[in-house]
């Protein structure tokens, strides 16, 4: 029988490793099934501009995968069992179950839980696109109340965080639909991770685009047509919409497997479970440590770094070759502001803000650009497929075994935890 690895999850992360573990490993000895709980590839990085009213291609998977040899399961995961190595999924069938040799985890993140009085029932989010599609229609809604006398007539919108979500939902949104006024809800300084140039430049943005920025602001709660902060401020709102953070799905934590607080796995070098070595996580669903000793953010740059490392340890460890390392170092913020504004912030090895920054037009060009080529290399899995590709050693149903060196790199994980 074959060696069958199961990816869960068809985010940028996951289906970059399939796509790559399909260029790379024969079909004759490996079968991989893609499990993703809906037809379509999301771009996340771009769900703030459908949003806000821009057109965003959602390529189906079936189209994606065409021609790569991977199957594709339409289905929400629902239950990991490690210890049997299986996974069961539901879909508009029943659902079932998947055996595994080898598992990848990609489910990502979603919308932090909304703990805040009333922004569950009341707030927006763009973690997905169908939440993303609803605030469209809102803010479709408000717009067609706009009167001819200018920006700010159709309704308040209000986005709570000012992470680099809620920086670009509000600049994109200011931009977008200029007959809405727009205010940012910052919970302490904004822009307080960047440098201080980049800082400036944040703020000369919102203050170009009309955006109310609100500092050291918490919220206290959420009402169908206002904010009402902790220092008893009440913002009228049309459309609230949080953005203060995200979560990981509790499906890895149920299933045993050994994860952090948060609910991210944890993985050593090589992105692989401490606890179950025949799993990998990457993206958003791991707790992976940079090079500088700091647990990379979640990000889809970090996202592609922990990704490309969890194909080489794979691909190593199936057929019997070194594994080599992906450098992990995460070096910069792109942020857009908007269509025609952005910044580039350069990031330390301790993980802050550099003084140097570039912003203007020519970063939202580069921003742009690089959307575009991630959708492309996501549409193109097999890209420059070799003629020939590696076999498995030992057979098909080859299973990843611990070395001693595996054995020393957990344990050193677990000590610095």
């Amino acid at each position: 029988m074959k060696h069958r690895i199961v990816v869960l999850g068809a985010g940028y992360a996951g289906a970059y490793v399939a796509g790559t573990l399909a260029r790379r490993l024969s079909p004759a000895d490996t079968e991989i099934t893609v499990v993703n709980a809906v037809p379509d590839f999301v771009q996340r990085m771009r769900l703030h501009q459908l949003a806000a009213g821009r057109d965003v291609e959602a390529p189906k998977l079936v189209d994606v995968f065409a021609g790569t040899g991977i199957r594709l399961r339409v289905a929400r995961v629902t239950v990991v069992d490690p210890e049997r190595q299986t996974v069961a999924v539901a879909d508009d069938g029943g659902g079932g179950e998947l055996g595994y040799d080898t598992l990848v985890y990609a489910l990502g993140s979603h919308g932090a839980a909304r703990a805040v009085p009333g922004a569950a029932e009341h707030a927006f989010d763009i973690a997905a696109r169908p939440s993303a599609l609803r605030l469209r229609e809102r803010l479709d809604s408000m717009d067609s109340m706009i009167s001819p006398s200018g920006r700010g007539d159709g309704g308040r919108v209000v986005v709570v965080g000012d992470g680099l979500t809620g920086i670009e939902t509000a600049t994109e949104i200011a931009e977008s639909r200029p007959g809405l006024s727009v205010a940012l809800v910052a919970r302490g300084e904004l822009g307080a991770r960047l440098s201080a140039g980049a800082r400036s430049h944040l703020r000369q943005a919102c203050d170009r685009l009309g955006i109310t920025v609100l500092e050291h602001t918490s919220v206290e709660a959420v009402e169908a047509t206002r904010v009402l902060c902790a220092d008893g401020t009440a913002l009228a709102s049309g459309a609230t919409v949080w953005a203060a953070g995200f979560a990981v799905s509790p499906i890895a934590a149920v299933a045993g497997l050994e994860v952090t607080g948060d609910g991210q796995i944890v993985v050593d070098r090589t992105m692989r479970s401490v606890s179950h070595l025949n799993v990998y996580a990457v993206g958003d669903s791991a707790y992976a440590i940079g090079d500088n000793g700091r647990p990379m953010p979640m990000s889809c740059a970090s996202a592609g770094l922990i990704g490309r490392q969890a194909v080489e340890a794979i691909v190593g460890r199936l057929t019997g070759r070194a594994i080599a390392n992906t450098r992990l170092i995460y070096t910069l913020n792109h942020i857009s502001l908007g269509r025609r504004d952005g910044i580039l912030q350069m990031i330390g090895d301790e993980g802050q803000a550099k003084p140097k920054y570039l912003s203007g037009r020519k970063v939202a060009r580069v921003k742009a650009g690089i959307l575009a080529m991630s959708l492309w290399a996501t549409s193109h899995p097999t890209f420059g497929m070799p003629g020939r590709k590696r076999h498995l050693a030992g057979g098909p149903r080859t299973r990843p075994t611990a070395t001693v060196a595996d054995t020393a790199a957990q344990q050193a994980t677990h000590l610095t935890l």
